[in-house]
């Protein structure tokens, strides 16, 4: 038998994962369903169905893989059923793997298609409550479309998904106790710390200096005109790539790394 993988003892306990914490995995799932439902229809009944769409769309997909991933590796935190976990007959490999599976692909996968349902259904109830005979029907209509998934807020909230996620994960596997609360202190820490040190850097290099976020753009005021300096198309294709995939990539190998020191 493999001591890295082996598919019966991965199915095995992936199996005994699932079915032993039912409501924490599918009582969860099934809560964060709910909760971006509510939120995208309170949305709609105020008038603002395209800030519900986004809302909804960012709370439960990064906000929800976070929340699972705290879930799932805080499993393997050092009191009694931790040991437990942490004592079965299966690779480290495996149980990061199973971990891995549940939160980056179950998750996303049932998440992204009941949203595509819900989104539909609201979409089209909006469309067919508008006026044909308006003349700002064409208008309206294009305005408030099915959320794409190749767009910029589906890119966007992928980002915070794969960074967030890791970032919670690797926190799980770090403190015992409110793993969530501090990996989220610890990340708004550095990303408060990061505008305010490149609004720094940008007023001491230019002025009129009005807000700056890191690495994407700087607005600035000469008299009454008002513009953005953006980062070159080089610059911009560094910051993606280590956003999207060094970063998430360097963050869930680490918590690999980790479940591993736990083990030993």
């Amino acid at each position: 038998m493999n001591n890295v993988f082996d598919t019966r003892r991965f199915f095995l306990l992936f199996r005994k994962t699932v079915l032993e914490r039912p409501m924490q995995l599918i009582g969860f799932t099934v809560l964060m369903l709910s909760i971006v439902f509510i939120i995208y229809a309170f949305f709609k009944s105020m008038g603002a169905i395209p800030e519900g769409q986004n809302a909804s769309f960012m709370f439960g997909f990064a906000g929800g893989g976070c929340f699972l991933g705290a879930i799932i590796f805080g499993y393997f935190n050092t009191n009694a059923k931790g040991a437990a976990y942490l004592l079965l007959p299966a690779s480290q490999f495996e149980k990061w793997l199973v971990s891995v599976l549940i939160t980056g692909v179950f998750y996303t996968l049932i998440f992204l298609l009941f949203y595509r349902l819900m989104d539909s259904f609201f979409v089209d109830a909006y469309h067919k409550k508008l006026d044909p005979k308006s003349i700002y029907y064409t208008e309206l209509r294009d305005e408030m479309q099915i959320l794409p998934f190749d767009g910029f807020v589906f890119k966007t909230t992928l980002m915070m998904y794969l960074n967030f996620t890791g970032a919670t994960m690797l926190g799980a596997l770090f403190f015992n106790k409110a793993s969530f609360l501090k990996v989220a202190l610890i990340f708004c820490g550095l990303l408060f710390f990061s505008y305010f040190l490149n609004i720094i850097v940008a007023k001491m290099m230019m002025s009129g200096v009005q807000n700056a976020m890191p690495y994407l753009w700087t607005w600035i005021r000469i008299n009454d005109a008002e513009g953005r300096i953006e980062m070159n198309t080089v610059v911009l294709n560094v910051w993606q790539y280590c956003a999207f995939i060094l970063v998430p990539f360097i963050l869930w190998v680490l918590a690999f790394v980790r479940l591993r020191e736990k083990e030993f």
